[in-house]
């Protein structure tokens, strides 16, 4: 066996891993939902009346009541306590990207010695956790402490399970004293608000009599990477970064493309069945598991939830991978680039608009050039996406997903649309004085009898496309594998909320001066298609001929997350986020200073390790080899045999050039101040990233020159093809 003792010793643990289950025996579908306070959950516990003012809540947007508040948190509590929970903990989303909670218990004494369950009304509504340390961006103060959460009815309390006890979780926001938010939550509810409110005016003027609240949609397909926790525990850089900072390229990677859609292993296999099992218990619609394309990366899809308990689902779904791998010895690493070379992980967010009574508006229907109010939808995204492409890009900026955009494994910096040929021929006939006709769907003819004819659809797909429609709804394929999906949707929403506005102001005012309706929809179009029609774009987008042309459309390229935050400071951007009541110019400000604080503190951190690594393992393994080899020299020459040795040289130089790469990278670390958060995420983008690239360089060359036995990393070979 190979390899250093640490490698040979995960490498032993990996091949004699063997799955320990009971089994199932009980079907998948009985236990959905069970870890959920459910709307049944709550009718058959709650007075009529009081079920009713709920769910008119979380169904229709109506405001909630808080004298309802005793009903339900006394419901919930006996609920909880029937699940065996203890504890009932307020769960909330702060800045960090993250999940946080604070527990407390259900028992309080009764002054008697016993204790009694209680949780009250206002314990529901209100929460205050001690939670200065999170990053605010400058909203408060470090010694300022107060903050508080507050319940979001619209999303399910549920049972959070543990071998020594269960909790109750209640999803809240997250607020400062002073009223601001302090979390993804808050803006998100605001924005769906916000979206809303335009999206009804704009049915209405369609003549549709009952208009319920329009609701964002979202489903986000989640890539990973599995490896062994042997590796992950033999790999400093992994367990401190997420992120592999050495590595060479193995000889076979993803080149024939054989993981992609392959047989599951079957370690990996019984992970996604338990996982699915524990994500159905939680009330989340897990539906597509498969091999992705880089070896040990895989994917998992749920179906369409409003896009809060989306949000909140996406939140749990990432701790429970991570939680279900552990029991199979393995790590989930959600990390968008954990590995060089291969691609990538993504968390492509579908997502579309709809409510009970008018349904999905992105569904073109069979005639969609006949489809008005689909088209207006529709026009109304395309101008977002033309008007706020910044914004969109600032939304999934962070330091690990700079490493996947503009890659050939995921969408370009660049934001675009792609509509597909059907659509993009309708959008053309609108834009030369209206449409007549819709390019068909057809057969494709197989040529073999025994198979039957399949439907071809009107057009392909793109999956270069960062803003792609897909046939009833968009996908929004830029976000990273670690990000939360609150981001995106604040931005998708907004823009949404200003577009629909619009429209509905030009339309309104249109039928003010008498022009018919169907006229009015046709000039809306035209306007929006001819203005904002260059950011459509159905070509290729990895081609470096799509850059040239996107610079000449005016389209931006922000290329890094330092590029993509200035974006905040746009007074467009600003307008849209404080008109519309989602984010005030404090509070976005403040986002802006929490994401460049994390981009450079992520930075930091990896310049750290990388300098530890390069010195405390790289280094002297290559100095044993050059004594070896320094060594076998001295020999070959005192028994009369001349030889230059080239291995040697090459090893002796590369050692040479990494002990000055690594001086390098020290200055840098220790250069790292600025006067502001901008100056600090530019110095990591200017001079500790080149620093880290340099010693990596050297680095990955010695791996595939030093002898074997003596390398001290699990290779990449090792971590993604041995599970």
């Amino acid at each position: 066996m190979s390899g250093s003792m640490s490698r040979r010793q995960a490498i032993e643990a990996v091949t004699n891993y063997s799955v320990e289950t009971d089994g199932f025996p009980e079907p998948l579908a009985d236990t959905f939902g069970r870890n959920v306070f459910t709307l049944s959950a709550m009718k058959a516990r709650l007075p009529k009346h009081v079920f009713k003012a709920v769910s008119a809540t979380i169904d229709k947007g109506a405001p909630l009541d808080p004298t309802m508040a005793d009903y339900v948190a006394s419901a919930m509590k006996d609920w909880a306590i029937e699940k065996g929970a203890s504890h009932y903990a307020h769960v909330f989303y702060p800045l960090t990207g993250f999940t946080a909670e604070k527990h407390d218990s259900f028992l309080e004494p009764d002054g008697s010695g016993a204790s009694l369950a209680e949780f009250q009304g206002k314990t529901l509504l209100q929460g205050e956790p001690d939670a200065s340390s999170f990053p605010n961006g400058g909203l408060r103060g470090t010694f300022e402490a107060r903050g508080y959460t507050g319940w979001d009815v619209t999303s399910p309390a549920y049972i959070m399970e543990n071998p020594n006890g269960n909790t109750l979780c209640i999803p809240t926001i997250f607020i400062s004293w002073t009223g601001e938010a302090l979390d993804k939550k808050t803006p998100l509810l605001r924005s769906q608000q916000a979206m809303s409110k335009q999206a009804m005016r704009v049915l209405k003027l369609f003549g549709h009599a009952e208009v319920d609240t329009v609701v964002s949609y979202a489903g986000a397909e989640q890539e990973y990477f599995l490896i062994d926790r042997h590796f992950y525990f033999a790999r400093p850089d992994l367990m401190t970064t997420n992120r592999t900072l050495f590595g060479d390229n193995p000889s076979k990677g993803q080149e024939f493309d054989d993981h992609y859609f392959g047989a599951i292993p079957d370690r990996v296999l019984a992970f996604m069945i338990e996982l699915d099992r524990e994500l159905f218990k939680q009330g989340i619609p897990a539906k597509t598991r498969h091999n992705e394309v880089a070896p040990g990366q895989f994917e998992l899809a749920p179906v369409f939830e409003k896009s809060n308990l989306a949000h909140d689902h996406q939140q749990l779904m990432m701790t429970t991978m991570k939680n279900v791998a552990e029991r199979y010895g393995m790590v989930c690493l959600l990390h968008e680039k954990p590995f060089a070379g291969v691609n990538g992980s993504g968390k492509h967010v579908n997502f579309s608009l709809g409510n009970n009574n008018q349904g999905n508006l992105l569904n073109p229907g069979d005639t969609p050039h006949e489809n008005e109010q689909f088209l207006v939808f529709c026009a109304a995204i395309i101008r977002g996406v033309h008007k706020f492409g910044g914004l969109l890009r600032a939304s999934i900026a962070s330091a690990s997903n700079d490493h996947r955009l503009g890659a050939n494994e995921a969408p370009p910096a660049i934001i675009s649309i792609f509509l597909g040929e059907q659509l993009m021929d309708v959008f053309d006939q609108i834009a030369k004085g209206g449409a007549k006709a819709s390019k068909e769907t057809g057969v494709l003819e197989l040529g073999v009898d025994t198979l039957p004819p399949l439907k071809a659809d009107a057009g392909d797909r793109n999956r270069t496309s960062p803003f792609a429609f897909t046939g009833n709804r968009f996908e929004f394929r830029a976000p990273g594998s670690n990000q939360s999906i609150a981001d995106p949707m604040i931005a998708i929403n907004a823009m949404l909320a200003e577009s629909l506005d619009y429209v509905a102001n030009f339309l309104e005012k249109e039928l003010a001066d008498g022009v018919e309706f169907d006229a009015a929809v046709q000039k809306v179009l035209e306007g929006i298609i001819v203005e904002h029609g260059k950011v459509v774009f159905n070509g290729n987008g990895y081609s470096d001929e799509w850059q040239e042309e996107a610079a000449a459309r005016g389209l931006l390229n922000l290329r890094t997350t330092v590029d993509a935050m200035a974006q905040y400071d746009e007074p467009a951007i600003q307008e849209v986020m404080s008109a519309y009541g989602i984010l005030s110019n404090r509070e976005l400000k403040a986002r802006k200073e929490v994401v460049l604080e994390q981009y450079s503190l992520a930075l930091l951190v990896e310049a750290k390790e990388t300098l530890e690594i390069a010195k405390t393992m790289i280094l002297p393994a290559a100095n044993r080899y050059q004594g070896e080899l320094a060594g076998t020299a001295a020999s070959l020459k005192a028994a009369g045999v001349e030889t230059d040795h080239p291995v040697l040289m090459s090893v002796t130089k590369s050692t040479k050039d990494l002990y000055a790469a690594m001086l390098t990278l020290e200055e840098a670390i220790g250069g790292f101040h600025a006067d502001s958060v901008e100056g600090e995420a530019e110095y990591a983008l200017k001079a500790l990233i080149p620093a880290m690239v340099d010693v990596r360089t050297v680095a990955d060359k010695l791996e595939s020159i030093v002898a074997d036995d003596l390398w001290p990393l699990p290779t990449y070979h090792e971590m993604l093809t041995i599970l």
